[in-house]
């Protein structure tokens, strides 16, 4: 076993759970914070639309969608993910634990900042001006380019997956262990990716899409007058993806 990947990964989960009991302890904090993230897939949603409508791509948005942006409850994953990290690491192929470990990573930084931006917005309502507000007063202009990274490096990584042709047969045996050992939710999420980007047939411009939309989005939340700026940014359309929600 890979002792140090098995610790990052054990160390990227307690931050998320540390997150979680900082939200249960601060009154109204957890429903600020599962607003937020609702707020941001409905972002997403508006920003992808051309990509969600496109047969190719239709997939792949929806998995970005509902397993890295969306407001799902992966406390069931995260449980099985920390008490079986040493089974992990010895069960599934390198390749398959690197990908996990990116998306560990990514989860805890995600979660830190989605706590931090509750914050800020306290019991403001949620909408374009409080948004960008609270993004700005948070900061982190790095840590905002690294969920950036670590989320095209984790599409990446499923596409080299899809490359090696035995390895979807070798997910497919490894969902017995994989129960046995409490993994079924992480076994669903591999599958799920692996499929997803096999059908897409090559990734490298739906990854190249998303890295320019998100840092031009990015960008335009840090600006002065960034309401004004995000009607030329990421969103195809030319429309604002944050001021036209509720």
């Amino acid at each position: 076993m890979d002792s140090a990947i098995a610790q990052e990964m054990l160390a990227h989960l307690s931050a998320v759970d540390a997150q979680r009991q900082l939200r249960n302890a601060e009154p109204g904090l957890n429903a600020r914070v599962q607003s937020l993230k609702l707020y941001q897939q409905q972002r997403f949603s508006r920003t992808y639309a051309d990509l969600l409508n496109t047969p190719r791509y239709e997939k792949a948005t929806q998995f970005f969608l509902q397993e890295l942006y969306g407001p799902g409850d992966f406390s069931r994953r995260d449980a099985q993910f920390a008490r079986v990290v040493p089974a992990l690491v010895r069960i599934f192929p390198a390749e398959v634990v690197a990908t996990v470990a990116k998306l560990a990573r990514l989860h805890a930084i995600s979660e830190l900042m989605d706590t931090r931006m509750a914050q800020q917005l306290g019991a403001s309502p949620l909408n374009a001006s409080s948004y960008i507000a609270a993004w700005q007063a948070c900061g982190e202009a790095l840590q905002r380019q690294l969920q950036i990274e670590l989320t095209i490096a984790v599409g990446a990584s499923l596409e080299q997956l899809t490359r090696k042709p035995l390895l979807r047969q070798a997910l497919r045996l490894m969902r017995g262990p994989a129960t046995a050992a409490g993994m079924s939710e992480l076994q669903r999420f591999l599958e799920t990716g692996f499929d997803t980007f096999r059908e897409m047939r090559g990734a490298t411009e739906f990854l190249q899409v998303v890295r320019q939309r998100e840092e031009a989005l990015a960008e335009a939340l840090f600006k002065p007058g960034a309401a004004a700026l995000l009607r030329q940014s990421a969103c195809p359309t030319g429309d604002d993806p944050l001021g036209q929600l509720p």
